[in-house]
C-alpha cells in the first residue's frame, strides 16, 4: 500500500514553477542595453547551428511570454547560450534582463531558422553580415567547426551604433581564434580565415559607417583586399539585422548576381525574418 504524505513547503519548491523550464546558469551585462545569458540544455534538444527557439517567462496574465532568440552558443555545446537587447518597457525583455543564475526560464525545444549550412550551395567564401544583437546566430557558427571545413573565408561584419556594444561579439572571436579544441580538429590554421569587420555609426571609432554604404562604395573590399567584390560563384551570405538591413543587404547582394536561398532551396544567400515582425 501506497503511504499518502502530506505536500510540504520543501517539496513545492522542488516542482517546476514553469512549462519547458531551464535553469539560468550565468549573465553578463555587456552594457546598458545589451546582455548575455545561458541556460541549461534539454537533454533531447537537437539543433543546427544557426537556429532559433522560443524561449520567455510567464506574463502577468499567469501565461507563457514568448519570443524567437537566435541560440549563440554551438550545437556541440553542453548549455544554450542567447545574446539579448533590452527593452525597458518591452513586455518580455523588461523582465528578462533582471534574471539571475539559479532561475528559470521558458525554452520550447523546437528550433528552426534559415541561418544554416544546410540552406547554402557550395562555395569558398562566406559573409555573416550582423547589426545588433543579430551577432548572434553567427556566434553560433563561428563556432561550429563545418564553418571552417566548408570555407576558406569567414568574413563576419557587425554594425552597432557605439563601441561598447561591439564588446560580446569582439570578445567571442578572440576566444574563438585561441579555441584548443577547434584547433584540434580544424588544424592550427583555421583561425587565419576568420576576418572580423566591425564598424560604428555614432560613437567615433577606427572604422566608421553603415556596412551597406561600405559595401556600396567598395570600402569593404578595399580593406579586406578583395577584387571585384562578392561574386555568385564563390560567395555565399547570411544576414541578420533589423527589416530595413535585412532590405538593404538583399538589394545589394542581388545586384552581385547571388540568389536567396532556403532550407528546402540552397542558393547563394540567406536571410533570418523571425526577427523583424
Amino acid at each position: 500500500m501506497t503511504e499518502m504524505r502530506p505536500v510540504t513547503e520543501a517539496a513545492a519548491i522542488k516542482a517546476p514553477t514553469l512549462p519547458d523550464a531551464q535553469t539560468v546558469t550565468q549573465v553578463k551585462h555587456w552594457t546598458d542595453r545589451l546582455f548575455s545569458f545561458r541556460v541549461t540544455r534539454p537533454a533531447s534538444l537537437r539543433f543546427r547551428s544557426g537556429e532559433f527557439v522560443m524561449i520567455g517567462l510567464l506574463g502577468d496574465n499567469g501565461k507563457p511570454l514568448l519570443r524567437a532568440y537566435s541560440i549563440a552558443s554551438p550545437a556541440w555545446d553542453e548549455e544554450l547560450e542567447f545574446y539579448s537587447i533590452k527593452v525597458q518597457d518591452g513586455p518580455l525583455t523588461s523582465k528578462l534582463q533582471h534574471i539571475q543564475p539559479g532561475d528559470q526560464i521558458i525554452l520550447r525545444p523546437k528550433p528552426v531558422g534559415t541561418l544554416v549550412h544546410d540552406a547554402l550551395l557550395p562555395g569558398k567564401r562566406i559573409w555573416f553580415f550582423a547589426t545588433g544583437t543579430g551577432f548572434a546566430p553567427f556566434a553560433s557558427l563561428l563556432r561550429e567547426p563545418q564553418t571552417y571545413e566548408d570555407y576558406d573565408e569567414v568574413i563576419i561584419t557587425h554594425t552597432c551604433r557605439e563601441v561598447a556594444e561591439l564588446e560580446y561579439g569582439r570578445q567571442l572571436i578572440e576566444e574563438v581564434r585561441q579555441d584548443e579544441l577547434l584547433a584540434e580538429l580544424m588544424g592550427e590554421g583555421f583561425a587565419e580565415k576568420i576576418r572580423y569587420y566591425p564598424t560604428t555609426t555614432r560613437e567615433e571609432s577606427p572604422r566608421m559607417g553603415r556596412i551597406t554604404e561600405l559595401l556600396k562604395n567598395g570600402t569593404v573590399f578595399a580593406d579586406l583586399g578583395i577584387d571585384g567584390g562578392i561574386k555568385p560563384e564563390t560567395d555565399r551570405a547570411m544576414v541578420c539585422g533589423s527589416l530595413a538591413f535585412n532590405h538593404d543587404i538583399k538589394a545589394i547582394l542581388e545586384e552581385f548576381g547571388l540568389t536567396e536561398g532556403a532550407n528546402s532551396d540552397p542558393r547563394e544567400f540567406v536571410i533570418e525574418k523571425a526577427f523583424v515582425g
